[in-house]
């Protein structure tokens, strides 16, 4: 199987980062009332996580858009209906109060992952995707629990 291309890994775990970041500053409440005050509260606790989120699943839609534009037919088909989805839920699903916008998040990114191995398995998406997808989603998902559960 082929390598997970450098970039890919790199900008991969960077965008772990506002996950960890929003992760940190809920188990350690104190910690994140402290830079609550210094850089605003949209920037601490799971307010990061559901804005960036909600960015990320729309991002990811776009990638999946481009997988299936790898398609022909009804697998192409498919493939455009079912790249949409990570966007629409999250404009339809994230919202209301962090636990219940966690919790749907949370929904989404484990959707993501079964249309990324959906795009990955119908030979769409580039042979290491699922290396990359799985354990970022992972990490994603140990983040989001906090505030979701």
């Amino acid at each position: 199987m082929k390598e997970i291309p450098r970039s890919a890994l790199v900008l991969g775990i960077a965008g772990l980062l506002p996950f960890l970041w929003g992760a940190l500053t809920v188990l350690f409440p104190d910690f994140g009332l402290q830079w609550m005050n210094r850089i605003g509260g949209r920037f601490v606790g799971p307010y990061i996580q559901i804005a960036y989120g909600t960015v990320i699943l729309a991002f990811m839609s776009g990638v999946l858009w481009g997988f299936a534009t790898r398609a022909e037919g009804r697998l192409a088909a498919l493939g455009y209906s079912l790249s949409v989805i990570p966007a629409l839920w999250a404009f339809f699903m994230v919202g209301g109060g962090p636990h219940s916008a966690a919790i749907n998040l949370a929904t989404g990114f484990a959707g993501l992952l079964l249309l990324d191995w959906f795009f990955w398995n119908a030979d769409l998406a580039p042979r290491w995707w699922m290396r990359l997808r799985l354990p970022l989603t992972l990490v994603v998902l140990l983040c989001l629990a906090p505030v979701a559960l």
